[in-house]
């Protein structure tokens, strides 16, 4: 789509405010529970799974439960959960629509949008969220545009963005009250809820009910397959964040050297890149028969992986902080540091006393750190348990239960 159709569309949306005006006037149901998840475009991250917890533990509504929807833009998800049983609508759908307008909770992971901005007035609106911020977001991100623009014509030229983002009204998910004043901070809110991530609630329980597209469910058996044909003996995850430097990746790896290390060692190197990433095609023709790399697709949901992981590499992607719940061996490789802080984020933390893991900037050093985290599995472990104390505080409760709770006690 050129740009001048894509501005007319983002200006087209000024016809609706009447609609949005209009649809507080509309009773909504407390039952019924709406979700979404990456402006309607996935089903995934933690939406997904507190909908799979709903439907698993909460669809009784004879009995005090609730009715809970998925509300999407794709048709593909549609047949997905339709397939499975599960109640989803397409959002330009009567039913969708109308499902939007009476839904009394939206639940969605970015912003209202996920679900229908348009059509929420009136709604308890719930963002669940999907991550830790190890990297400052929204509010603090002193690179947004949309939020700290530093020019007029940009105040301007975002302001019908900033109107359909979050709000001081929504309320916010992160995982314990020592991240409550960051969460606040970057949203512009006191309502802050600590009940968890449900996305989590994979990694603690195997009664949680999971749902694989057609893509996770090849891309696993194509894991195993290679994992068990080929007899390695570790996989080794990669999921990188997104950033404008994830190129120089490119530069610093030696993909022959790398390969002969990985089968040396009877490693399977197995990459999850960021959805945003446009690194795929390029991973991808590293593949080749008997190779000890594998890509998965990006849109692949990581919580179906992540379990199978002996050890994460990562950067500052707040991946790490959700599997420090396996406490196993973490490696970060930062090669872009320096790079990263002065042209993308800022960090909240000071990055090298949180990140509980050998740190890598070259390829020897990342070899080395690969060997010492097998090696020394327990040298980063009390820094491991105690950052996952601060972070997640008592994890004995599935987030998906406390979360429930303190949204039926909201719209009561």
């Amino acid at each position: 789509m050129s740009s001048v159709k894509l501005g007319l569309s983002y200006w087209m949306q000024l016809f609706l405010i009447p609609i949005y005006c209009l649809s507080f006037l509309i009773p909504r149901n407390p039952k019924l529970w709406l979700f979404g998840s990456t402006f309607g475009n996935r089903f995934a991250d933690n939406p997904k799974y507190f909908y799979l917890y709903c439907n698993q533990f909460h669809k009784d509504r004879k009995n005090g439960g609730i009715r809970a929807v998925w509300i999407t833009k794709q048709k593909e998800i549609v047949k997905l959960l339709r397939k499975n049983g599960y109640e989803v609508y397409y959002r330009y759908s009567l039913k969708g629509i109308w499902c939007c307008l009476r839904g009394k909770v939206y639940i969605f992971d970015n912003y209202s949008k996920d679900i229908s901005f348009w059509l929420s007035g009136g709604a308890v609106k719930i963002n669940l969220w999907h991550g830790i911020p190890l990297k400052k977001i929204q509010k603090d991100n002193c690179f947004d545009q949309v939020r700290n623009s530093k020019k007029w014509s940009d105040r301007w030229r975002y302001a019908l963005r900033r109107m359909t983002d979050e709000k001081p009204s929504h309320y916010i998910l992160t995982t314990s009250k020592k991240l409550i004043s960051i969460f606040s901070s970057a949203f512009g809110t006191k309502r802050v809820l600590t009940s968890g991530y449900p996305r989590n609630d994979s990694l603690l329980s195997e009664k949680i009910s999971n749902l694989k597209t057609k893509q996770e469910i090849q891309d696993e058996k194509r894991l195993f397959k290679i994992y068990q044909q080929e007899k390695f003996e570790k996989i080794i995850f990669y999921m990188p964040t997104f950033r404008d430097s994830e190129e120089k990746f490119f530069h610093i790896i030696s993909f022959e050297r790398l390969n002969r290390y990985l089968l040396e060692n009877k490693y399977l190197l197995c990459v999850k890149l960021h959805p945003k990433s446009k690194l795929e095609k390029k991973f991808h023709e590293l593949e080749k028969e008997k190779s000890p790399i594998i890509v998965l697709h990006s849109e692949d949901d990581p919580y179906i992986f992540l379990k199978k992981a002996d050890m994460l590499i990562t950067d500052y992607s707040s991946i790490f902080f959700d599997y420090l719940y396996l406490n196993r061996p973490l490696v970060f490789f930062d090669y872009d540091k320096e790079e990263y802080l002065t042209h993308s984020r800022k960090f909240y933390f000071d990055y090298n006393k949180i990140t509980p893991g050998k740190k890598a900037e070259t390829m020897e050093e990342l070899f080395a750190a690969i060997n010492q985290g097998f090696e020394y599995k327990q040298e980063w472990e009390e820094q491991r348990l105690y950052l996952k104390e601060k972070i997640f505080g008592s994890t004995n409760e599935l987030a998906s239960k406390k979360l429930y709770s303190d949204i039926i006690n909201i719209i009561k």
